[in-house]
């Protein structure tokens, strides 16, 4: 199961996520951006995967390590009181692992496995192009 998991990723993200896609040159002209700057610019791009959103609404999708993902809703109820949602997404041998607040854990399966790896993808394409500002299939600079 789990190598069957690991090449589904690798066609999900590519056979490393840690390569030349995800760096900043170092001889850029400005300031190089922090980790944390373009985790930043990674969320706005996810955020936007799943349509528009609500206003009143702050949402973030993004990759926070090789095997964690991150989904992340905030608005203001009828109560008018600040909501949260948060869902993590961990990637094991096992599978997809859905932690939610409430001590809710769940492997995904079917569609909202299907899904998920989907989301991967268009996150994983989006970034590449909008903020790393390189070709997906080849990594190569986009003119």
């Amino acid at each position: 199961m789990a190598n069957v998991l690991q090449k589904a990723l690798k066609l999900l993200v590519g056979d490393d996520v840690n390569t030349d896609l995800w760096r900043i040159p170092k001889n850029r002209p400005l300031k190089p951006l922090t980790e944390r700057e373009l985790l930043k610019l990674e969320s706005e791009v996810g955020s936007k995967l799943f349509g528009p959103v609500p206003a009143g609404h702050r949402r973030e999708f993004f990759c926070l390590d090789n095997r964690t993902w991150i989904w992340h809703e905030e608005w203001i109820g009828q109560d008018k009181k600040l909501q949260t949602s948060t869902v993590r997404y961990e990637i094991n041998d096992t599978g997809v692992l859905k932690v939610q607040e409430g001590a809710r854990y769940s492997y995904l399966e079917g569609e909202e496995l299907q899904n998920f790896g989907l989301s991967v993808r268009m996150y994983y394409e989006q970034v590449t192009r909008d903020v790393y500002k390189r070709d997906p299939a080849t990594g190569k600079k986009l003119v």
